[in-house]
């Protein structure tokens, strides 16, 4: 058990130091083309963050591990929306541009909602339950499935989304605070962003390895892990990325970042994993889909009362306090049912 500890912290190591080459090199890079933070955060930071999402939920589909699959995305949606802007907002508040809260944080809550109608076939349509046969020889019922069909509509509005990115990210400026971004050559610039990339993706890679193993030692279900251990491990290259640049007050990739990957992990992920290896859907996972749907119209809500487009400190602790109540439930849930 010693081995993976400390792998984990190595992993922990590797994920900070490639989210300051990831800001830095992605922030320059930004400056020198004329395009806005929010758009590099939204974008090329968000995709290059998600990819352990990818991965780790490709895997698992393609191994059979449905639960773990959906779990992580929608465990990773609710860790980075809850736990990541809690933490980067006690850092520092952060303030976020009009478009954010008007446009691209409705989106996350919109992409959560058609994730839901999607899935739940046999709740929403009368659809037939849908039996399957476990590696083990057993059969599990399941009431809906992400088809292809379901998984093609997801990437076509994932498209949708890159193109209005395209058209909004000249009109967004950025805002005025926080450190000066250093600007480097263009070739460093992009070789410090994919070298913080291979770091955050090789890290998590790290951290979830090393956090499964230990996970397992203790007897935790599939469905935890994927929700908690699997979902915290893979959006560690989100949180490591938002803190640093909570830390250098670059706001608008702190909140880009989180709201562009809970986009890209539903739009993308989902779709890819979804047209490679259709999933059978585990209705148990609608209360987490609420969960994420409630804490992100509660953000809307933060974001557009007292301080208007801020995320005060006190926010970002009531944030943070709703994904350890969160947890705690899941943890009770899943020793209830052992």
């Amino acid at each position: 058990m010693l081995i993976p500890i400390l792998l984990l912290l190595a992993g922990f190591g590797v994920l900070i130091k490639g989210a300051d080459f990831l800001v830095n090199g992605a922030s320059s890079a930004a400056k020198k083309y004329g395009i806005s933070n929010l758009a590099i955060g939204l974008t090329v930071v968000a995709f290059g963050t998600s990819m352990p999402e990818l991965i780790v939920s490709l895997l698992s589909a393609l191994d059979g591990k449905n639960d773990a699959s959906f779990g992580n995305v929608i465990g990773s949606n609710n860790f980075n929306l809850l736990f990541i802007l809690g933490i980067a907002g006690l850092i520092y508040p952060l303030v976020v541009q009009k478009n954010t809260v008007k446009y691209e944080v409705p989106l996350s809550l919109l992409a959560a909602g058609i994730l839901f109608l999607l899935v739940n076939d046999t709740m929403l349509w009368g659809s037939t339950p849908i039996e399957v046969t476990k590696a083990d020889g057993g059969n599990s019922t399941y009431q809906g499935m992400l088809s292809r069909v379901d998984s093609i509509i997801l990437l076509v509005l994932f498209v949708g989304f890159l193109f209005y990115i395209y058209k909004t990210m000249s009109h967004t400026t950025d805002l005025e605070e926080g450190e000066p971004i250093k600007i480097y050559s263009m070739p460093l610039s992009i070789g410090m962003a994919v070298v913080g990339l291979v770091m955050l993706i090789g890290g998590g890679e790290l951290v979830v390895d090393s956090a499964v193993k230990i996970a397992h030692h203790f007897g935790l279900s599939e469905k935890l892990i994927g929700l908690t251990i699997l979902a915290a491990g893979t959006s560690l290259p989100e949180l490591a990325t938002s803190c640093v640049a909570a830390y250098r007050r670059n706001t608008d990739i702190a909140i880009g970042n989180v709201v562009g990957s809970n986009i890209f992990n539903i739009f993308f992920i989902l779709g890819v994993t979804g047209v490679i290896n259709p999933m059978p859907y585990n209705a148990a996972l609608n209360f987490d889909i609420m969960v994420l749907m409630g804490s992100t119209v509660i953000l809307m809500i933060f974001m557009f009362t007292l301080n208007t487009r801020k995320l005060d400190r006190w926010e970002a602790a009531m944030l943070l306090l709703g994904y350890v109540v969160y947890t705690v439930y899941l943890i009770g849930m899943d020793n209830g049912s052992v």
